[in-house]
């Protein structure tokens, strides 16, 4: 596969999704497949959006489902989301229904033996099953993830088994050593080598505190290179401090702006994700300074201009139009982290006034994320380890 379909029609999916807006978790607009069974009163107190998240896009077998889309999609992403999302909450149940449907629909059956494919749904011959089998590394990397903590959260050897086998698969696949950068995480097993010497990256498929905390548990593998690599990755191709969607690293000239692909050198729905993973990392970590004050512009934009844009020109700060409330959601850890008060609570007045619609899937995931770690439901400590305030208490 090559890596523009994969992008031009993942970018369309998310666009269209985001477009709809902010956090207004409610329980309109099922889709063919029933949701699961209502929460215990005891998830429901852990984390009350999760349970309306899962019974809105989740269905009973365990599969997210992209409401806006015209195939009913389902992404490796929201997999990886759902199974983070329903460990922070100590939902157990829900995370075993969401892994067994990945494992058994987008690894063939076996999740130690592939990673899983990027993309399934409704296909043209009007059967359902997978569209496009290539993997996409930001999911493996939150399932690789969810599974190490849920083993360790809940004492269950299984899914530390699981994720050590997916983090060396990760290694195996979806790396390659580039000059001047080392060890570098690719957005996918196949497809992103634009031409001798040239790589097509996605600064967002990068969560410092993700790639730290592989680091943390391999030392003495190839994982704290790629952590290493990967913080140069977000601080150089944001030389204006707004991260783009994609961009291309040339063996001489360095980060170039992907001005050949479809979203011609901007950052909007992918980038968006730069900013949160960014304002969540604990305020020791390793990585946060660097990563705070490379993207201060973009705390000043929002700060200047009201909200976050939907797409700026990541050379000149150009903008289009304001972005959805979804964005507003998750930029809050990003300016509580830069001690922006005044924004930060601007932000979360917009996203009264706008909430979120409840069938924007992506959108309602920035607000998990976002909304999650604002009210505490849980943090990364600096290694990036887990901290579900469940745990805590």
């Amino acid at each position: 596969m090559t890596s523009e379909p994969f992008n031009r029609l993942r970018r369309h999916t998310l666009q269209r999704l985001a477009t709809l807006g902010a956090l207004a978790l409610t329980a309109s607009g099922r889709a063919a497949e029933a949701p699961v069974s209502p929460s215990t009163a005891a998830q429901a107190q852990a984390w009350p959006e999760w349970s309306v998240f899962r019974d809105q896009f989740v269905s009973d077998g365990g599969r997210v489902i992209d409401l806006g889309s015209e195939r009913s999609q389902t992404f490796s992403e929201g997999q990886g989301y759902a199974l983070f999302f329903a460990l922070v909450a100590d939902d157990r149940a829900g995370f075993e229904k969401v892994l067994r449907w990945t494992e058994d629909n987008l690894c063939d059956g076996d999740l130690s033996a592939k990673l899983p494919a990027w993309l399934w749904g409704h296909r043209d011959d009007d059967s359902w099953g997978v569209i496009d089998s290539n993997s996409a590394s930001d999911a493996d990397l939150w399932i690789a993830y969810a599974l190490g903590e849920a083993g360790r959260l809940w004492s269950e050897r299984r899914f530390l088994a699981l994720s050590k086998l997916i983090s060396a698969r990760i290694l195996r696949e979806e790396t390659l050593d580039l000059p001047g950068l080392g060890p570098t995480l690719l957005p996918a097993a196949k497809g992103f080598v634009e031409s001798e010497g040239r790589w097509r990256l996605n600064p967002s498929y990068m969560p410092m505190q993700v790639m730290r905390w592989f680091a943390a548990q391999e030392p003495l593998s190839r994982w704290p290179k790629l952590a290493e690599s990967s913080r140069k990755i977000i601080v150089g191709s944001a030389p204006k401090g707004f991260a783009p969607d994609w961009i291309v690293y040339d063996a001489k000239a360095g980060f170039l702006p992907d001005s050949e692909g479809p979203d011609k050198g901007r950052g909007a729905y992918n980038a968006i994700r730069v900013y949160l993973w960014a304002g969540m990392l604990h305020a020791q970590a390793s990585d946060r300074t660097a990563l705070l004050q490379a993207l201060a512009p973009m705390a000043a934009y929002v700060r200047d201009n009201g909200q976050p844009p939907e797409s700026i020109d990541i050379l000149t700060g150009r903008s289009t139009a304001p972005g959805p409330s979804s964005f507003s959601a998750a930029v809050l850890p990003f300016l509580e982290s830069s001690e922006d008060t005044a924004s930060l609570q601007l932000q979360q007045t917009r996203l009264q006034a706008r909430p979120i619609p409840a069938q924007a899937y992506y959108g309602q995931a920035l607000g998990l994320f976002g909304l999650g770690w604002l009210q505490g439901r849980y943090r990364f400590g600096k290694d990036g380890h887990l901290q579900p305030r469940w745990k805590l208490q």
